[in-house]
């Protein structure tokens, strides 16, 4: 007789997809004219001197959330460039807002994120075949 295999929904991807949904309010969770995307992050970046620090926060929270995956220190390291970068341009008047619009770190913090948990997927799978 075959034992059913285990059919509870593994956590993991619960916080992946929680992050995934976070780094998309933050960064492309508003729709312009012209299918333009952005998010709050770029609104509350707006908020002179307070915006940028608040926003600084809510990107961290998603690189430290990410980090409890397990990710690799090199992933994580990348990810807190990408928002030390979108902070330090973000804080220049005008010009840093127009970037925090377009840069979007926390959207590529995802996606490295997904890219780094696909890597480690696709290395169990190898193993078990040999």
């Amino acid at each position: 007789m075959n034992p059913r295999p285990d059919t509870r929904p593994d956590p993991r991807d619960e916080i992946e997809r929680e992050i995934e949904a976070y780094g998309r309010w933050l960064d492309s969770s508003i729709r312009l004219p012209g299918g333009l995307r952005i998010g709050w992050d770029g609104i509350i970046g707006l908020i002179p001197g307070f915006g940028d620090a608040v926003g600084l926060g809510l990107s961290a929270w998603l690189v430290m959330r990410a980090s409890s995956l397990g990710l690799p220190r090199s992933v994580i390291l990348r990810m807190v460039f990408n928002i030390l970068i979108e902070t330090v341009i973000g804080a220049i008047p005008v010009l840093g807002d127009a970037f925090d619009f377009v840069f979007k770190a926390n959207n590529r913090n995802v996606t490295l994120m997904k890219n780094a948990l696909k890597r480690d997927a696709d290395h169990v799978m190898d193993t078990t075949k040999a």
